[in-house]
Order: C-alpha cells, then sequence, then structure tokens
C-alpha cells in the first residue's frame, strides 16, 4: 500500500452545477443592524461573496492552476494523502515539507511555489482529513499520527532528511514531526505559531511591551474567539451537517477566520487575500466534503491525553516568522525547541505565504540557508 500514485484533480461539471444552483438558492439568514462583524460574518458581505462565488468565480482556471503542480495521493495508516511534489531545478536544493493549518489547504500556497522552489524541493501536503486527504476513514488522526504519516511522505520520496515548515496547527505537526525523527529534520520554520504560559509566574517577569500586548492577544482570543474551536472540539459532526450541506455556511465558517486571522489593516478578508484564492481554498473543502473531516483535528486534539503532557525539549532548530496578529512569545517556544532564527514582521497575519508572499518566501529561505 506504499505505492504513489499521479493524481490531478478533476471536479465532475454535475458537482459545479450542484454547487451554483445551492448558491442561488440560499435561505438567507436575517440580521440585526448595524452589527457588524462583531456576531460573526455581515449578510451583505457574504451575500456579495457568494454571488461572485456562482457567477464570477471560475473553478476551471482554479483547476488547471492547481493541476500544473504535479500531484500525488499514497495511502498511509489505512488514509489517502494527497500532496503537490515540485523539485528545485537545483539537485542540491534542501527538500521542504509544508503542513498547512485550518482552515487552509495546499492551494494557498500557490503565491510563494516559484520562490521557493528555487532553494528548496518542494512537498505540499494537504493535512489528513482535509482536501483530497479526506475524508477520515478512522478516528484517531492526532497531530502526533498526522506527523508520522507526514514523516512517511518524506521517506517514500526518498528524503533521507529534509526540512518543515507549518502555519498554526500545521505547526503544531512540524514540531511533532521533528520529535519523531530528529535525526532527519534538519529544522523547522514555523508561523502562526501558538505558545501559552506554563502556569509558572516566573514565565511573566520581565516580558517586554510586544509581549504583553501578544498575551493580551491571546486571552482576547480565548474570551471571544474560540467559538469555533469549542464546537469542533466538541461535536464536528453535527456541526458538519449543516457545513457539508450548505456551501454559504461552508463558505461563511473559513471566510470569518480570514476575517480574524489576517493582518488587521485589511478591511475585508478579500483585501488581505486575493478573492479568488479565497474562493479556491473554500471552494476545495466544499468539493471535497471535508468540513467535518478536517474539524476532527480538534477533538482529537482535546480529547488526546498526549496532547498537553510536557514533553523533553527537542534540539531541532526553530525558526520563528510572527506576522501582526502572531501571539508567539519567544521564550515559551525555547521551552519546545533551541529558537536559532526569530523575525518580526511588518505586515501579514496567519495566512502569510497568500497575504504576504515575499516576506514568507525569503523568510523561509533565510533560516534554511542558516543551517
Amino acid at each position: 500500500m506504499s505505492e504513489i500514485r499521479p493524481f490531478q484533480i478533476a471536479v465532475p461539471q454535475s458537482e459545479l452545477d450542484d454547487l451554483r444552483d445551492r448558491l442561488t438558492r440560499t435561505r438567507w439568514t436575517p440580521e440585526i443592524p448595524g452589527q457588524g462583524w462583531t456576531r460573526g460574518v455581515p449578510v451583505d458581505y457574504l451575500r456579495d461573496l457568494a454571488t461572485y462565488w456562482a457567477e464570477t468565480y471560475d473553478w476551471r482556471a482554479a483547476e488547471a492552476a492547481l493541476n500544473r503542480l504535479p500531484q500525488f495521493v499514497t495511502e498511509v495508516d489505512g488514509q489517502t494523502v494527497h500532496f503537490a511534489h515540485l523539485r528545485s531545478a537545483d539537485p542540491a536544493a534542501t527538500p521542504l515539507l509544508i503542513s498547512h493549518d485550518w482552515p487552509g489547504s495546499f492551494a494557498l500556497y500557490l503565491p510563494v511555489v516559484d520562490a521557493l522552489r528555487e532553494h528548496f524541493h518542494l512537498v505540499l501536503v494537504s493535512n489528513p482529513g482535509v482536501g483530497f486527504s479526506g475524508p477520515l476513514t478512522t478516528a484517531g488522526w492526532t497531530t502526533s499520527r498526522s506527523a508520522a504519516a507526514l514523516n512517511e511522505i518524506m521517506s517514500r520520496l526518498g528524503y533521507r532528511t529534509y526540512g518543515v515548515q507549518g502555519t498554526g496547527g500545521g505547526a503544531a505537526i512540524a514540531a511533532e514531526m521533528a520529535r519523531q525523527a530528529p535525526d532527519r529534520v534538519i529544522g523547522i520554520h514555523v508561523n502562526g505559531h501558538l505558545t501559552f504560559p506554563s502556569g509558572d509566574p516566573a514565565d511573566f517577569d520581565g516580558l517586554t511591551a510586544a509581549e504583553q500586548d501578544r498575551l493580551r492577544r491571546l486571552q482576547e482570543f480565548r474570551d471571544d474567539k474560540m467559538g469555533f474551536n469549542a464546537i469542533q472540539s466538541t461535536r464536528p459532526q453535527t456541526l458538519a451537517f449543516g457545513l457539508h450541506d450548505s456551501p454559504v455556511g461552508q463558505l461563511a465558517w473559513i471566510v470569518e477566520k480570514f476575517q480574524e486571522w489576517t493582518d488587521p489593516s485589511a478591511a475585508l478578508p478579500d483585501d488581505a487575500v486575493d478573492r479568488d484564492l479565497l474562493l479556491t481554498n473554500v471552494s476545495l473543502y466544499w468539493f471535497t466534503g471535508t468540513a467535518g473531516s478536517s474539524a476532527n483535528l480538534y477533538w482529537e486534539t482535546a480529547h488526546d491525553p498526549g496532547a498537553w503532557a510536557p514533553k523533553e525539549k527537542s534540539a531541532v532548530p526553530l525558526g520563528v516568522a510572527l506576522g501582526v496578529t502572531d501571539i508567539t512569545v519567544r521564550r515559551f517556544a525555547e521551552r519546545d525547541n533551541p529558537v536559532t532564527h526569530w523575525t518580526e514582521l511588518p505586515a501579514g497575519g496567519n495566512f502569510l505565504p497568500a497575504e504576504q508572499p515575499a516576506l514568507f518566501a525569503e523568510d523561509v529561505t533565510a533560516f534554511f540557508r542558516s543551517l
């Protein structure tokens, strides 16, 4: 079952017609006037975006752009895993696996492919349960199990040593890959990296003003922006019925995160990330039916005793790029890995490769060059 098979995206026309039909028949909810984004996605904004999705957005053009990336699937631990594999023209280039965050996908890395391919043999994976690596067929796909599967992918591709890059949940997978294979992973680069205090009051001694502000934003996130986490960590299957049946429901669920997690200087999600690229990302979730499947990682993390257990510090070097929305505190990150590269970027949020592709590619390249 270790065979790697070529893969191309080919969504049937009947599914495109069904999507357009569902979008045009949306039953729009009323809202309290004047609420803006304070209670969720405003109906006027979502109606405009859904209309664009139905009438203007060109999935076939997006599909062709994605299919220009050589794509493959293989079965690991009983689960189909999808990835794009692009070898650099430089035979001595460093292999680099990239693991995306929820609710992202491998498509969000299209803006950085050319720049990174100059220096790396790229493996853009669809995390287990997401996109064409889903839906999940078994329970138990924890961060640890996903990390083992991605290390196995690199083995099957013949890469003895390699780097890993990850965003958010993908950063957690990257860190676990390094723990499992410290003799193979030469370094991990992360953005959107979540770090937390240990509970020791000394954690807060001497924090800089910027670090105190990051902790303030972490507290604000926990108090006011964790609804998605609570649902996906407890009842992902119930949520899935609505998102799987309604494209506007799926659109709202994802676009809210692009509003809250991108650079706040952008007034709207599609001011931060190209509108067509944003809809390509949502379309991948829709056409693959992985709304509930992708949410299961949150359930597994919440119910996995090993997820939050203390771990020995890894020896694998860590490079951190911080967008302006990131809450990473260096001393907390240092508990888990030796931080050898730290960049506080002037712009960009959680979806850096789509928001600030040049800054992202430059920082990734600089970190691995330093190794």
